[in-house]
């Protein structure tokens, strides 16, 4: 018989939480069966089986466990480990165990014995299946669109007739309602409250590690981007929609600035710098009642239709919820941008250890002199937040410079 234990899926990982169980006791698995969903502190992850056999399944659905726990075990194809010999998940002597109530947000998908292809478990993301539940969707009957025969968020919407812009499954736990405050009269309130996800956890953690420990400063420059809009127009003749959008320039800008700042391409970690020999630039993406961050690797060397083409898959993961925490991990700087919400500017909060982070408001029309003439331009306000144990003003003014300076000489991001 052999343990399954709960796998270590990114480098800050400590525990995690059994989100749902894609298979049921007693099932022959195949290596490569998608078994469980695990929600960790980035992501929430389909584990898949390195081995054929039979499963018990030891800690139940819904429950929080530290890596290393065995969840499950396997026996030998054609047998089945005697009940006595799987111990009840409260009596497991692995360590740090303990169950946390979770919303009945799950969908029991059937699933038949026998190594056959017949019965096997419809694949359905996280969002997917908490949007079939909120609106009655049996996902085996869904088109599935997603990656690996997946069905998606979008998918069970679709076959529900919803729109889905208004964001329809939010990843929060049921809300539980309170006793109204008085018993009658127009002034009577309904409370409720909502239990944040684990992801929703580890970002207030984060957040408030960031806001008492770094000491922040900014710095802001506007930026006249009429060129690097007619860049993009010119690209978008060339390659149509999959042309780099300006949040994709602003990327490859902030990747080939950090090569000559190396400072800002650092991590603070418990009283030393540690400088990075690669430029992975993040960039923050709005998901479902969080914020993700997923990581586009050596941003400094690819091509600006190769950022492009993967800030456009990684965002479409986050939405979906199929980013994997390797697809989080490793940023040495991070992007924000809420240009697409119309927000002038933004002020972000840095996302530690990292040393600093850029964010970027609207592109806006503005009156300005060119050559004793005024003129129409396009700009748009960059601010430049940072670590002031690691950069100064003048190290903070220079990069920030530089990345105006490219941005408003575009061409250079495309040699």
């Amino acid at each position: 018989m052999a343990d399954l234990r709960l796998p270590k899926l990114s480098d800050s990982m400590d525990e995690g939480i059994i989100a749902t169980w894609l298979v049921s006791d007693g099932d022959e698995i195949a290596i490569g069966d998608d078994l469980v969903e695990i929600e960790t502190d980035k992501a929430t992850v389909v584990h898949t089986a390195d081995a054929d056999g039979v499963i018990e399944i030891v800690v139940p659905q819904g429950s929080s466990c530290a890596v290393g726990t065995v969840i499950a075990r396997l026996s030998p194809s054609g047998t089945a480990a005697p009940i006595s010999q799987v111990p009840a998940f409260g009596d497991t002597p692995e360590p740090a165990i303990a169950a946390t109530a979770r919303g009945s947000g799950s969908i029991p998908v059937p699933r038949s014995s026998g190594s056959a292809a017949v019965g096997r478990v419809t694949r359905v993301t996280p969002l997917a299946r908490r949007a079939a539940v909120r609106y009655g969707v049996d996902t085996s009957r869904v088109h599935a669109s997603g990656p690996g025969e997946r069905v998606t968020l979008i998918d069970v919407l679709t076959a529900a007739g919803v729109d889905p812009a208004p964001d329809p499954a939010p990843s929060a736990r049921r809300a539980r309602s309170a006793a109204p405050a008085h018993d009658a009269g127009p002034e009577a309130t309904t409370m409720s409250d909502q239990e944040l996800t684990r992801t929703q956890r580890v970002i207030a953690e984060r957040m408030t590690e960031a806001h008492s420990e770094i000491p922040p400063f900014q710095v802001n420059a506007d930026v006249f981007i009429d060129k690097a809009l007619q860049l993009r127009a010119e690209l978008k003749q060339q390659v149509g929609e999959d042309a780099p959008s300006l949040n994709d320039l602003l990327i490859k800008a902030v990747a080939l600035a950090l090569r000559s700042f190396p400072i800002a391409n650092a991590s603070f970690e418990g009283g030393f710098v540690r400088f990075h020999d690669r430029i992975n630039v993040g960039f923050a993406v709005a998901g479902d009642r969080t914020l993700v961050v997923p990581t586009i690797p050596d941003a400094d060397t690819l091509a600006l239709t190769d950022i492009a083409r993967l800030a456009r898959e990684l965002a479409s993961k986050v939405r979906a919820g199929t980013v994997t925490p390797a697809e989080l991990s490793g940023g040495t700087f991070t992007v924000s941008n809420l240009g697409m919400y119309g927000m002038t500017a933004i002020t972000p909060i840095i996302n530690p250890p990292q040393v600093a982070i850029l964010g970027a408001g609207a592109a806006r029309k503005v009156l300005a002199l060119d050559q004793g003439t005024v003129v129409e331009q396009s700009q748009l306000t960059l601010t430049l937040s940072c670590d002031h144990r690691v950069l100064y003003g003048a190290d903070a003014a220079r990069l920030l410079g530089a990345i105006r300076d490219l941005m408003e000489s575009p061409l250079r991001l495309v040699r």
